[in-house]
């Protein structure tokens, strides 16, 4: 029974969490490529930005000598989720707008987003330095533990108040989205942009301010995904830049330009690194007695180290089934 435990603790508990940061990220990806039609490589660097902002924001908090029973971290995220859509707003405006009334092709957009990468690594490092900050400094981290003696084990399930808050963040960021994109005019007027800019144009849709939204929702989403990612692990200049591409696998797989998509992709990539990662021998050790076979020390699919090439792998067989993703979504 210990095993099982620990099956839930690492893969379950542990695919969901990373499951739901993919989720957060892959959706503003897919958002952007869907309204604008280029590839946002800015994305996770937007997700340090905003974990970077709330981190000061709770410093702001703590000195003024707020206290309260959750994560300072995670009180202000509500207002470092603003401050980022304004930086995001800006950033279009500084950086893609200019470059869309010129006529510039998505290729040109995908290379001025890697030098945005650049510019907020580069101001990250300036302020910041490179070392890795914690929320904790001042707090505990809570640690929360269920029993299961009764069903027979001596290992509890363990996870911490931050992943909890991760996932009730995701949930919630997906209803809101979810409701957003279904009910609102618009959050239709988004989702005929996305299937046809020109027509929707010729409709009479505002394309100027679903771009605007856009960025909006995009921004907000990324702070909550980097701040929730800083709150659970530590935060550092390179937060996010190291799951940006298991992120666009997301987006990609579950379909570019579809939100439910991204989804499932983002959940799909989370489990897939964690139980590539598994060492399964440790569920068939009960069964040492019965298996003809010894069991090795190790049946891990794939070394720690290697755990994002998980992404790609699943990338290219879902594009070999279906080019366009789980969700069909536009051709990658």
């Amino acid at each position: 029974m210990n095993e099982l435990i620990f099956f839930i603790n690492k893969v379950l508990i542990s695919g969901t969490v990373l499951g739901s940061i993919y989720a957060l990220g892959a959706i503003g990806v897919t958002l952007i490529f869907g309204i604008l039609r280029f590839a946002h490589f800015a994305h996770g660097d937007m997700m340090t930005m905003g974990g970077f902002i709330a981190f000061l924001l709770a410093l702001l908090a703590t000195s003024l000598g707020i206290v309260t029973p959750i994560p300072t971290g995670f009180l202000v995220l509500p207002l470092a989720m603003v401050i980022a859509v304004f930086i995001a707003l800006g950033i279009d405006k500084g950086f893609y707008a200019p470059l869309r009334k010129r006529g510039a092709r998505p290729v040109t957009l995908l290379i001025a987003s890697i030098g945005v990468t650049l510019i907020i690594q580069g101001l990250i490092r300036l302020f910041f330095g490179s070392a890795s900050y914690s929320f904790f400094d001042n707090e505990p981290k809570e640690i929360f533990q269920i029993d299961m003696s009764a069903i027979g084990a001596s290992r509890p399930i363990t996870f911490t108040e931050p992943q909890l808050l991760m996932v009730i963040v995701t949930v919630v960021a997906v209803l809101a989205l979810h409701f957003f994109l279904t009910r609102s005019r618009l959050g239709k007027a988004m989702r005929a942009m996305a299937d046809n800019a020109d027509l929707a144009q010729v409709s009479g849709i505002n394309t100027a301010l679903v771009v605007r939204v856009t960025w909006v929702i995009a921004g907000a989403l990324a702070c909550a995904a980097g701040t929730m990612l800083a709150l659970d692990v530590s935060l550092k200049p390179d937060l996010a830049f190291n799951i940006v591409l298991p992120i666009f696998a997301a987006a990609i797989v579950g379909g570019l330009g579809q939100s439910y998509g991204a989804i499932a992709g983002g959940f799909l990539i989370g489990f897939a690194e964690t139980m590539a990662v598994f060492n399964w021998a440790i569920l068939l050790r009960p069964f040492k007695d019965v298996l003809p076979f010894e069991i090795p020390a190790d049946l891990a699919i794939v070394p720690t180290e290697y755990k994002l090439t998980v992404a790609f792998v699943i990338l290219v067989i879902v594009l070999l089934w279906r080019p366009t993703g789980i969700f069909k979504g536009a051709s990658s």
